[in-house]
């Protein structure tokens, strides 16, 4: 007899993850198809934990360095790169031990097995090792989180030369002297400063005018000034004409500003994007369309097939955790109407959307940038203070970078802040708070502070946004 579902979710990330426990709290009967080598998703294995525990390394490295400037005398500090790594790997072991043991003792069936449609509702199952799995299921809803991969880039020379991905550098123990990072966004500048704290010579090249393209001009600037501070290359708005090998060393070549130009490395860092890894799913024997490799959903996390959901990076827009979490869960009770006989209701809200940049200083924003507000048809005010004129990060030594706070005129309510400076990853949750209840530019400029401490830099910007209103 072919095992029945309310819900099948494809994918033990933390989207498939999310929705099976709501789905499950909702009465519904859930299975959950993991077809990865290892459980625990992306985020677990080969993104957000393994890269901060290194990064956690690497920064430590980098402000042992800088202990004469606060009166400790200690000796020049070596990364022991393997170490590093151990502890990476061991860290890791146990959160995806954990999440094993979530599925695997979960209020739902759990299948070690990659799923592939054979109908609408209908999945052959190829089990994983040697799992014990049907060869099919039924189900009456369906939701798609399978995560993504690293896309590959077409540059000429680039693959006979040889390349590393995020994931190779997850177990790159080699210590290299010299790498080239090709990308300039969240993954890029993270193990970019990575080796550059650990001592290795850095070059970054990025296609577009800046980094960090998609936040306000000014992010992406003050980073680029903490890295060429520290050592780096940088170059921007380019464009890569070929890889080529020259002894141990490979040489990217590429055009900046009309001008040809060249950089040579041990090793090259290709981290120009990833993609939704649909590979072996056919969705299109569930009749499900995807639009440049991604699925189609609308807000209710439906796809064009009305009972088959999707959620996390094989949909988008926004490649990041906490908004796959939301994803699935909106999913999941969407899922549970479709199963009552009713039409979807909950609905995803990207208004308090947030990114945060793990480099040292931190970059990190909640909301829209003052392009999206413009985009929107929307009249702004905005202000910014620097960390370089506030008493707390002087003390510790953190001057670089900033806020900004962004306000819709005529109210003040605020509609966007963004941050580059110590701690910007916690930081940003003022604002954020402020932005879930609709609150204005003067509610945040009157709220109490504690001095000193790096939050109270937010009441000058909003001090300053009020005055203009």
């Amino acid at each position: 007899m072919t095992p029945a579902f309310d819900l099948a979710v494809v994918g033990g990330g933390s989207a498939g993850y999310a929705a099976a426990r709501t789905a499950s709290s909702l009465g519904l009967r859930v299975a959950v198809i993991e077809g990865g080598q290892r459980v625990g998703g992306l985020c677990i294995l080969r993104g957000c934990m393994p890269t901060k525990a290194m990064l956690e390394s690497a920064h430590r490295n980098h402000e042992i360095g800088r202990a004469a400037e606060f009166g400790i005398r200690v000796g020049r500090p070596k990364p022991d790169w393997k170490a590093i790594l151990r502890r990476k790997d061991r860290l890791i072991a146990e959160f995806a031990d954990y999440r094993k043991g979530q599925l695997e003792g979960g209020a739902f069936t759990f299948y070690r097995a990659r799923g592939r449609f054979l109908g609408p509702n209908r999945m052959a199952l190829d089990p994983v090792g040697r799992a014990k799995v049907p060869k099919e299921i039924e189900a009456k809803t369906f939701l798609v989180a399978t995560g993504s991969r690293t896309a590959k880039r077409e540059i000429p020379g680039l693959e006979e030369a040889g390349y590393w991905t995020s994931d190779d550098c997850l177990q790159a123990s080699r210590e290299v002297k010299s790498l080239v990072v090709l990308g300039g966004r969240a993954v890029a500048l993270e193990f970019a400063q990575y080796y550059a704290h650990l001592g290795v010579k850095v070059s970054v090249i990025q296609r577009s005018d800046r980094l960090l393209p998609d936040s306000d001009p000014e992010v992406g600037e003050a980073l680029a000034k903490v890295f060429l501070d520290q050592g780096a290359q940088v170059f921007c708005g380019t464009q890569i004409d070929r890889v080529t090998r020259r002894g141990k060393k490979k040489r990217v070549e590429f055009v900046q500003n009309g001008k040809r130009r060249s950089v040579e490395a041990e090793e090259i860092l290709q981290a120009l994007g990833r993609e939704p890894d649909l590979e072996g799913l056919h969705l299109e024997a569930a009749g499900v369309k995807t639009t440049k490799g991604k699925v189609v959903t609308d807000a209710a996390q439906q796809t064009n097939v009305p009972h088959i959901f999707a959620a996390g990076d094989v949909c988008g827009p926004y490649e990041v955790v906490h908004l796959a979490i939301q994803q699935g869960e909106v999913a999941a009770k969407n899922a549970a109407a479709r199963v009552a006989g009713r039409e979807p209701t909950e609905r995803m809200d990207y208004r308090l959307k947030l990114e945060v940049i793990f480099t040292s200083p931190e970059a990190a924003g909640v909301g829209y940038s003052e392009r999206e507000c413009r985009e929107k048809g929307w009249e702004v005010v905005t202000a910014s203070y620097p960390f370089a004129d506030h008493g707390k990060s002087m003390v510790m030594g953190a001057t670089e970078g900033f806020v900004k706070l962004i306000a819709l005129r005529p109210r003040g309510e605020i509609v966007g802040a963004q941050v580059v400076g110590p701690h910007a990853s916690d930081l940003i949750h003022e604002p954020l708070a402020i932005m879930r209840y609709k609150g204005t530019a003067e509610e945040m400029m009157n709220l109490p502070h504690y001095h000193p401490t790096l939050s109270e830099i937010w009441t000058y910007p909003a001090e300053e946004i009020a005055g203009k209103l």
